[in-house]
């Protein structure tokens, strides 16, 4: 066992967490790192509140382990979720693209654990104040939505700016990653791209085949222009949405463009002109494991790069 903070504070067995992914992680990939040790988390994304109680619920259904919810506060039905996993109960919540303070005392009526994505040690001072139970540390490497400071960057500064536990992401796919992140002040890690190609997560084989073929170079960030900047993986759309955003007057076109593009690509399999968004680390992922074999391999590696080290980590 790997005991830290953040296996106390989640009642899990390793420090290991599978991204809140959009469109991808529900309650087949998140019962399966639950199941295996890790917290595994369903994403809430842009459905609808019924989409997501019914994920929760196939969850507790397959798994009676810790899980957790990522709740994407842009989303119109952000208010409405976040009630709806207190009525749920569900052990932990994670929040991106905004500040949950205004929910946090409610969830924690419920002994529901808060963990929200930070891309700064200011809003991470501000998450803890707000009454948070630990903050994901979320470098430019990642796939998907991403901030500017990289995680080597950003870990050890939001590290000496709280208390609480912090967990590191973005740019960690294996036990050199993790031992890289404790090194830094973590607790714990979360993988998204490592975890898209488990069998458990059910996107699309074509998202998968992509993933596992990505070199090191692969990854591009789109929307810099926009305001709202994503890492994904080079394709047909990202070419022309870099093409626009050359030129002034397209915030109209790129957003026509990307609208629904992520379902596109993780549900209809459209890898050409759908985004596939994938963290700098996919170069490492190469080839399809089950959950379990995934974080036993992440586990056994660390203690056995640990234990090379003199085992003082």
């Amino acid at each position: 066992m790997v005991e830290t903070q953040v296996t106390k504070l989640l009642g899990i067995k390793y420090p290991i967490l599978q991204g809140g992914m959009a469109w991808i992680a529900n309650h087949s990939l998140a019962s399966a790192v639950s199941n295996a040790g890790g917290l595994g988390i369903v994403a809430a994304g842009g459905h609808e509140t019924k989409v997501v109680r019914e994920e929760i619920r196939k969850t507790k259904e397959l798994t009676d382990k810790p899980f957790g919810v990522n709740i994407m506060l842009l989303s119109p039905y952000a208010e409405e979720i976040a009630h709806m996993v207190a009525e749920e109960k569900v052990a932990v919540v994670t929040t991106g693209a905004g500040n949950p303070g205004k929910y946090i005392p409610m969830w924690k009526e419920n002994n529901i654990k808060v963990i929200p994505v930070v891309p700064s040690s200011a809003l991470a001072v501000r998450m803890e104040r707000a009454g948070a139970d630990a903050v994901i540390c979320e470098g430019c490497e990642a796939g998907g939505h991403i901030g500017e400071l990289t995680t080597m960057a950003l870990v050890p500064q939001v590290v000496d700016a709280v208390k609480i536990p912090v967990i590191a992401a973005g740019g960690i796919a294996d036990a050199r990653g993790i031992l890289a992140a404790f090194v830094l002040g973590a607790s714990g890690v979360q993988m998204g791209t490592r975890f898209l190609v488990a069998e458990e997560c059910t996107v699309h084989e074509n998202y998968k085949d992509l993933i596992i073929s990505a070199k090191d170079t692969d990854t591009v960030v789109t929307g810099r222009s926009t305001g709202h900047p994503v890492r994904v993986i080079r394709n047909k759309l990202t070419r022309k949405v870099l093409e626009l955003e050359k030129e002034r007057g397209k915030e109209e076109e790129i957003e026509r463009l990307c609208t629904g593009s992520l379902k596109n690509a993780a549900i209809l399999g459209d890898v050409e002109f759908g985004s596939v968004m994938a963290g700098q680390i996919a170069g490492l992922v190469n080839r399809r494991q089950s959950a379990k074999e995934i974080l036993d391999e992440l586990v056994s590696d660390f203690i056995k790069l640990r234990n090379s080290l003199g085992g003082s980590l």
